[in-house]
């Protein structure tokens, strides 16, 4: 008998668990191998940026990651040549004020821990990753039209195997993908190999002073980026190799104590001795892409199979999650009816775009790191470079690199997802950027914080919803002496059994008292926001049935943000909208805008949303009018 599944993966990498766990959270049917007899032990990525700290959260998994004590880096510091040896030139910030963030700051800790708690998670929700398997082949032969996947999975020793069938096959293998091989995929590559490093996690006894900092150090004799870590450890980036050598050697290796002794060298006048190494790898710093993340649209890859670059932006596994969290969500949709099968073509043109801007980034910073030493008086001007009036390369690099590295630079170009005026669904209440509304589609939605109505408790408002695989549409419902009408007429079109929010109700009569997220509907969740003060809201007055009975989710926007001072409502003017007169944002499963759209008295603002929705739904919502 085959065993049928909804979605074979392929490796139990960062990309491979964040998919697992989002999929077996939804109960999805999982087969989960990886060909390694268990996780990650030492060494590989650590780094997890200020946006991924949010989707962690989100998740419901970062606090679970922070049990384990991870460095966290603030500050970066910069030493370069001086007569005798290195000094320090400035410092400056990780994750700079101007990048609305909350957790301004990178994690660190290695990959192995991470990896344990999303097995933990994927096998609290009833599945779990095989060890050691491995593939050996698969075809989408169509035979079963339900499961027209054959995989063919073997045993690492080779005393067993096994063929299922599948919905869907995604590959998290790692660089050298079989997957990737068989489809006849090729990686290109951006440069030839310019660079060699050496990488080294240990603990260390040393007089440098920013030992505990991320430090990127230039030196006469070379270059080592300073990276701390958990348990008192410290990862050394040490440059070996360069293109510019006599006798260069892409392939150059070199032991451990050669590697110290170099970095010894470095980081005169300073000394340096390791009390002990947990990791030591040598590795060539090159740029590739897959030309393709999918031919069929069940064959799927994602992670290092489709991008390699430098370890030392430290965006390796952030760029996995995100991989793993978008097509998960779109395939969650199509098999709950929510999506047709085309919404599957957006994973490869959205991820593959972030890919390409990655690399482009990653094939600046190295050549920036591995030759360039920026001076101490433009280290200076990184410190607050908002208030200059002509910035130089170095810190116009610096700041576009922040907002990138930090991962709130991630924005999806406009597709039937992201709403835009050339986007098939047309109406005047649409919202632009800077016409309506300081937000863009394609790009996170921006923090908040607010009071919850319920409980009084202070809370981050893009956090309230977690990542159940809904759309989360935010009411902004201004002022309620001015837009209560607007507010009423808005949940009357939405009771239409037609509309965008009545269209995928659940059948069955199971009793939802206690669901706070989805009581409707797995499509959608749904919160609404008041400028007012919380002791003035009035949750079954002042809000039709419908939206009432998303009680928990109601805010009053009463606490005052630094980055909108003057505002009465600073989460309503965080998001460029009228304070008075509010607006709805309609924001995708993973956290990015889909769309926004004006509050208005009348049929329009459902209008709208119906006509973006029946685009994404493929249906066509909103066809009976309801009497107002």
């Amino acid at each position: 008998m085959v065993e049928m599944y909804d979605i074979v993966i392929v490796g139990a990498g960062p990309v491979g668990l964040t998919l697992s766990t989002c999929l077996a959270r939804w109960g999805y049917r999982i087969k989960h191998i990886d060909n390694r007899p268990e996780p990650t032990l030492t060494g590989r990525a650590d780094g997890i940026q200020p946006r991924s700290l949010d989707l962690l959260r989100n998740m419901g998994l970062k606090r679970a990651i922070m049990e384990h004590e991870p460095a966290k880096v603030y500050e970066v510091a910069f030493w370069d040549p001086a007569s005798k040896g290195i000094h320090r030139t400035g410092t400056w910030a990780s994750c700079p004020k101007f990048i609305d963030a909350r957790y301004p700051f990178t994690t660190l800790l290695h990959q192995g821990l991470i990896e344990r708690v999303f097995i933990e998670d994927i096998e609290k929700n009833g599945a779990k990753v095989d060890r050691p398997w491995t593939i050996t082949g698969f075809k989408n032969d169509g035979k079963d039209p339900k499961y027209p996947v054959e995989v063919s999975l073997a045993h690492v020793d080779g005393t067993m195997s096994d063929t299922v069938r599948a919905k869907y096959l995604f590959s998290g293998e790692g660089a050298r993908s079989f997957v990737r091989d068989q489809l006849g995929v090729k990686i290109h590559h951006k440069d030839p190999i310019a660079h060699v490093w050496g990488v080294m996690d240990g603990v260390v006894r040393t007089d440098f002073p920013d030992i505990k900092m991320k430090c990127t150090i230039h030196s006469d004799v070379g270059s080592i980026m300073v990276i701390p870590r958990e348990n008192n450890m410290v990862r050394l980036y040490i440059q070996i190799a360069s293109s510019t050598d006599p006798d260069f050697n892409p392939r150059k290796t070199a032991t451990t104590e050669e590697v110290q002794k170099h970095a010894q060298e470095i980081l005169r006048p300073y000394t340096i001795t390791w009390d002990r190494v947990e990791w030591f790898s040598v590795y060539p710093i090159g740029q590739g892409i897959a030309e393709r993340y999918t031919l069929d649209e069940r064959v799927f890859m994602g992670g290092d199979a489709c991008h390699t670059h430098s370890p030392k932006a430290g965006q390796g596994m952030n760029t996995a999650f995100l991989d793993a969290v978008n097509l998960a969500w779109k395939i969650h949709h199509v098999e709950s009816g929510f999506a047709p099968r085309d919404i599957l073509s957006t994973y490869e043109s959205e991820r593959k775009k972030v890919a390409e801007n990655l690399l482009d980034f990653d094939a600046r910073y190295a050549k920036l790191f591995s030759t360039r030493i920026p001076s101490a008086g433009e280290v200076a001007g990184a410190h607050d470079s908002s208030d200059q009036q002509e910035e130089n390369e170095f810190v116009k690099t610096f700041k576009a690199s922040c907002e990138f590295t930090s991962g709130y630079g991630v924005a999806y170009n406009p597709n039937l997802i992201n709403w835009s005026p050339e986007h098939p669904a047309k109406h005047p209440l649409f919202l632009s950027f800077d016409a309506g509304t300081k937000l863009k589609t394609g790009r996170y939605f921006t923090s908040a914080t607010v009071t919850r109505v319920v409980d009084a408790n202070v809370v981050h408002l893009e956090q309230e919803i977690p990542m159940n695989g809904s759309y989360r549409i935010y009411l902004f419902a201004g002022n309620p002496s001015i837009s209560s009408r607007a507010v009423k007429d808005l949940a009357t079109q939405m009771s239409n059994k037609s509309s965008f929010f009545s269209a995928f109700q659940y059948a069955d009569k199971v009793d939802r008292y206690h669901e706070r997220h989805n009581p409707h509907t797995r499509f959608l969740s749904l919160c609404t926001i008041f400028n007012s003060p919380r002791s003035k809201i009035y949750i079954a007055e002042m809000l039709p049935e419908t939206l009432a009975r998303y009680g928990d989710h109601v805010y009053a926007d009463d606490v005052w943000d630094q980055r909108v001072p003057d505002a009465k409502a600073a989460a309503h003017a965080k998001m460029g909208l009228d304070e008075e007169k509010g607006g709805v944002v309609v924001v995708r499963p993973d956290g990015y805008v889909g769309c926004v759209v004006k509050l208005e008295e009348g049929a329009g603002t459902c209008e709208a949303l119906n006509k973006y929705f029946s685009v994404i739904t493929g249906k066509k919502l909103g066809e009976e009018r309801a009497t107002l």
